[in-house]
């Protein structure tokens, strides 16, 4: 294994962990979160913070269009849930269009697209209603990844970018139509566009050798890298920096570059296609990469290839500046040497695993004002292998849907700084910011020193996690391998719309060592879908002035795994509010927009909680089953068993596919008079009429289980709501199942509404 790179992200080695050890992973699976997250419009450039950008941003879903949104989702592995806002529009056959109408002057645009797996084409550009001479390429060759080798993953990274120059200067107004015309790609699902007034290609330096002086082909149709290499050399010699005019200069392998200045024309003019551009272990410093493009082919994640921009060391007192760095594995992996590295104004776009990750012995590195999407790992790492990372700074950046791991994440080391980002829309496997000890490999470094984490912006990230069955926050402290006991700052943070949590304290590895040291001081949270404090391992933090509203569920979620280990201690100083429930049921996770339904209770936040005796109280009449525990023989990604119970009709629990019978039964909590069950799928014209066999059993032990009503075809019509009642002799039971033997709609069991009556 490649040593310089972990062998995949966060969570592949915290499930093995809990799976070996009986953890967190597995513990967590009756505790499904499962009802789907309320979505907003907020875009990352619609607060303070992040990185100042040279290009306005138009999602597709708000312009003019003919095609079809789609969305919101945070479904994993569907395009919408990884589409910024988790919003786009489908354009699928002739004529279908989207139209941006500008508010700022352009004559560039890059688009971020999706299409169907194996397609590629073009799209056609209109501007004020003329068709201009160039069309959109797009592929679908970079999307699509796939890594087995992580667990919870599924097929992710679906879209790509394409960007083309305009021709012409166009004026706040203008519009900018995307359209499928005769012999364009059949369809395309467009998320957003970057409009961009690109200044001209700026003029090479007296004191510089060109590329193309060297050799390099600028047409990029023969091999420049000896023509680097050469151009590098005697740069060097004669003390000069080396110049890369505008053009497209194809590498087939890497280049040296220390102590040196490489410096292009601009990102949009001077293009170098390369996967594998500089890979040195050390270097003396010094080097400089300023204002050109480096696009990759990567379409795979290899983690012991080193497929990226720049793997290892620049050196000391470098800089990376003004580029544009697309379809690579990693933007930057940096390991030796890198001190007071400056990383910034830099563009990170599509990369398959990480955007930067510092992997050690980083020391004064600053990362600021970069901008990165559709990241699949972390987007913005420090990863303290081997030697701590110190003093290194991440602020100011913006990062956008990273579609498997964190925006950012602080992996040990010490004194490090995560300041002024805006992070949104994570996916899958990650939180918006995560400080943790999970080592991934030895020898690790454990945080240490003070951890400043200060006016960040979170905006729609954490994730429901697929191994654990349940969320992980948007801001995540995590003693997975090691407790935390150092000193971690946390202050003027802002959550938006959190589909779940906003902090989280766990330990991932389902050890639950203990966390300490934690200050939080200034916090707003709004719109979050469960709690805004989910705490789940021994330890304690101090909260002042934070302040929530519009929490879907309560306050708190304070359950500690193991769960004889003592629960969280949440010590509350001033000036907060709107966070003062406590969920009241540790064996269930509080759904989104839950409410106090829920199980929330009120009281103090301090001491934990105790899983009810008795089951929730019914009304007469009402529902047996809602807010109960249920189990499935089988499930299929997300559409888990709680579904079924959850009180929300647009949620549903589907089986593994093409193996019948599956179950899905509920227990009332104890014995009930039972006389009739309703039955429901989504009631939305998606849903086509169907027929389920299925038959109703109950019982009182889980064990011995009687017919309450015969196999029979149950059938669901939109029409009617897709609803079904069956009614039979009462009797009383604690357990309810349903047998499902077949389903003329599709190969599975599938049902939204689990409900129980007594008559």
């Amino acid at each position: 294994m490649d040593t310089r790179r972990r062998s995949s992200v966060w969570l592949a080695t915290a499930t093995a962990a809990a799976v070996a050890a009986g953890g967190l992973a597995l513990a967590m699976t009756a505790q499904s979160a499962t009802a789907a997250p309320t979505v907003s419009t907020v875009s990352p450039f619609d607060v303070s913070g992040g990185a100042t950008v040279p290009f306005t941003e138009y999602e597709a879903e708000a312009a003019a269009t003919n095609g079809s949104v789609i969305g919101p989702d945070y479904t994993q592995s569907t395009v919408a849930s990884e589409a910024s806002g988790r919003r786009a529009v489908t354009l699928s056959g002739t004529g279908k269009y989207v139209e941006f109408t500008l508010t700022k002057a352009a004559n560039a645009v890059d688009v971020a697209y999706n299409l169907p797996r194996g397609a590629s084409g073009t799209v056609s550009v209109y501007v004020n209603g003329t068709k201009i001479g160039t069309k959109l390429p797009v592929t679908a060759q970079y999307s699509y990844v796939d890594t087995g080798n992580i667990a919870g993953s599924k097929t992710h990274h679906f879209f790509d970018d394409s960007r083309i120059q305009l021709g012409q200067n166009l004026a706040a107004g203008a519009k900018v139509r995307l359209q499928l015309d005769s012999g364009d790609t059949a369809s395309a699902t467009i998320d957003l566009a970057d409009f961009e007034q690109v200044a001209g290609a700026a003029a090479q330096p007296a004191n510089s050798i060109s590329v193309v002086t060297d050799g390099a082909d600028a047409s990029g149709n023969g091999d420049s890298t000896q023509a680097f290499r050469q151009a590098i050399s005697d740069a060097k010699a004669q003390g000069k920096e080396v110049w890369i005019p505008p053009g497209t200069f194809t590498l087939t392998s890497q280049i040296p570059a220390d102590n040196v200045t490489l410096r292009g024309a601009g990102n949009w003019y001077s293009v170098v296609h390369s996967s594998h551009f500089i890979d040195q272990t050390s270097a003396t410093g010094n080097t400089k990469l300023y204002d050109f493009a480096v696009i990759g082919s990567v379409s795979v994640r290899n983690d012991n290839s080193p497929d990226s921009f720049v793997t290892g060391s620049l050196g000391p007192n470098s800089v990376v500046q003004g580029m544009w760095i697309q379809r690579e594995k990693c933007g930057l992996w940096l390991t030796g040497n890198n001190t007071n590295l400056l990383v910034q104004n830099n563009r990170i776009i599509g990369t398959t695993a990480d955007g930067i990750n510092l992997d050690g012995s980083a020391s004064g590195v600053q990362v600021k004002n970069n901008f990165l999407r559709n990241q699949g790992d972390d987007s913005l790492a420090m990863w303290s292998l081997g030697s701590p990372d110190t003093g290194n700074t991440f602020s100011n950046n913006t990062i956008v849907q990273p579609n498997l791991a964190n925006g950012i994440a602080i992996y040990g080391g010490s004194n490090n700084t995560v300041s002024n980002n805006v992070i949104a829309d994570t996916n899958a496997l990650g939180s918006g910011i995560a400080i943790s000890n999970q080592a991934f490999l030895q020898p690790f470094n454990p945080l240490s020193g003070t951890v400043t984490v200060s006016g960040n912006t979170l905006i729609r990230t954490g994730a429901l996690n697929p191994n654990w069955g349940h969320p992980m926050g948007a801001l995540r402290v995590d003693s997975y391998d090691y407790a935390i006991s150092n000193n971690i700052q946390i202050s003027s943070t802002k959550f938006i719309d959190s589909p779940y949590s906003d902090f989280e304290f766990v330990s991932g590895g389902g050890h639950g060592y203990t966390i300490s040291g934690v200050t939080v001081s200034g916090a707003t949270a709004s719109g979050t879908g469960t709690v805004v404090v989910q705490a789940e391992t021994p330890g304690s933090a101090s909260f002042s002035n934070v302040t929530a509203t519009a929490t879907g569920a309560t306050g708190v979620y304070n359950c500690s795994y193991p769960t004889n280990l003592p629960a969280f201690t949440i010590n509350k100083g001033a000036g907060n509010s709107g966070w003062d429930g406590l969920w009241g049921n540790c064996s269930t996770w509080p759904q989104p927009g839950a409410g106090s339904t829920g199980g929330a209770t009120g009281g103090t936040t301090g001491g934990g909680t105790t899983p009810p005796t008795t089951p929730p109280t019914t009304p007469a009449g009402g529902n047996l089953a809602q807010g109960h525990s249920a189990s499935a023989s089988s499930t299929t990604q997300t559409y888990t068993a709680a579904n079924a119970v959850d009180g929300n009709a647009s949620t549903y629990w589907e089986s593994a596919n093409g193996a019948f019978p599956q179950t899905l039964t509920v227990d009332l909590g104890a014995a009930k008079s039972v006389g009739k069950v309703t039955l429901k799928l989504p009631p939305s014209t998606d849903w086509a009429t169907r027929t389920e066999t299925l038959s109703v059993l109950g019982s009182t032990d889980n064990s011995n289980w009687a017919t309450l009503k015969a196999s029979g075809g149950v059938t669901f019509n939109p029409a009617s709501g897709n609803t079904a009642t069956l009614t039979f002799t009462a009797a009383n039971e604690r357990w309810i199942r349903l047998n499902v033997t077949g389903n003329t709609g599709w190969p599975a069991g599938q049902i939204s509404e689990f409900e129980v009556y007594s008559s």
